[in-house]
């Protein structure tokens, strides 16, 4: 049996729309134009990131009615890198939407392996395509282009100030000391020994005074977590019992070992992880490293109540606070 299988013609391609620029020099200057701000406004991106890291103080804040207070020169930072970016991305998508060749081209299947001499040819190709792209015919759009990403290129080597030094003496001192209050965050809320369940966990910060204000930095350094087991279950020395109050014992939530937040705790086993490389502690054992690379244990903060009956703390920490500091033994 056989059946006629019935031929269609090719179709072929649509006829191409060539674009306005294409051939009406004045369409192909405004689309030049529309470029070149493009990568001007990434350009005045990166110089608000700069700005903001290097002038901007930290303790600077200001109202954005959907954002409420923000921190200026972490929104100055941010908000510098998303223009300088985004602008880029999107300078380059209408510069080759505009003006760029569109000429269509079928290119013919090969070999994944380019001959030996379409090797030696690579550099003189990428030349003559970066010619048919217009770089030099558009000294505009070059110039504008060569600005944004000068400026991109130029802000991680401004951030790489944070690499050094060793922040030693400000990780040795907190804003905790004798008679400061424990605070809950969020909220800010005094708390007693009695708005604490047994194996309940709480945030905490140090109260502040009237009309100051956190930076990043104070709630980095500043941030505890607070823990209520059975007294009975503390196998701790009599100092460090004595740092506790009613079952209640506070640590820096700040990992000892590379500064992530500390933020997991298993109730049944008392034990604190760390989520970013697993480190784990024993609260009842004051925070001894059980488990992961941490090389000592999570600072203990010594509290008690004071006269009102608010958990306060005794005195600031004895030791610093976050990583291990590489010339430090464990």
């Amino acid at each position: 049996m056989t059946t006629d299988i019935q031929k269609f013609p090719d179709p072929g391609l649509p006829e191409h729309q060539h674009r306005k620029a294409d051939h009406d020099p004045k369409a192909a200057d405004a689309a030049e134009k529309k470029v070149a701000i493009l990568f001007l406004i990434s350009a005045l991106g990166a110089v608000l990131l700069i700005y903001s890291y290097i002038f901007v103080r930290e303790d600077v804040w200001f109202f954005i009615p959907v954002m409420g207070d923000t921190n200026a020169k972490q929104f100055g930072i941010g908000m510098g890198m998303a223009i300088s970016l985004f602008f880029i991305g999107m300078g380059a998508i209408q510069w080759a939407r505009t003006l760029m060749p569109d000429n269509e081209v079928v290119a013919q299947r090969h070999e994944f392996r380019s001959e030996d001499a379409d090797r030696e040819d690579f550099v003189a190709t990428v030349k003559e395509r970066a010619g048919v792209a217009g770089l030099g015919r558009r000294p505009f759009i070059k110039r504008s282009l060569g600005l944004a990403l000068g400026l991109a290129g130029l802000s991680p080597l401004v951030l790489l100030r944070d690499l050094g030094p060793l922040p030693k003496n400000e990780l040795s001192k907190t804003s905790w000391k004798a008679g400061t209050r424990l605070v809950t965050d969020p909220g800010d809320r005094p708390i007693r020994p009695s708005d604490l369940e047994v194996g309940s966990v709480a945030q905490i910060l140090p109260e502040l005074a009237p009309g100051q204000k956190r930076t990043l930095e104070d709630i980095g350094k500043d941030a505890v977590l607070l823990i209520r087991v059975r007294p009975a279950e503390f196998n701790l020395d009599a100092e460090r019992l004595s740092w506790t109050h009613e079952g209640i014992i506070a640590f820096s939530k700040i990992c000892s070992h590379m500064g992530c937040a500390v933020a997991l705790y298993e109730q049944q086993t008392k034990h604190l992880l760390c989520p970013c490389h697993q480190s784990t502690f024993d609260v009842t054992r004051a925070a001894k490293v059980i488990f992961g690379p941490a090389a000592r244990p999570l600072p203990q903060l010594a509290i008690t109540v004071d006269s009102e009956g608010y958990l306060v703390a005794q005195q600031g920490f004895t030791e610093p606070v976050g990583p291990s500091f590489w010339e430090r033994s464990s």
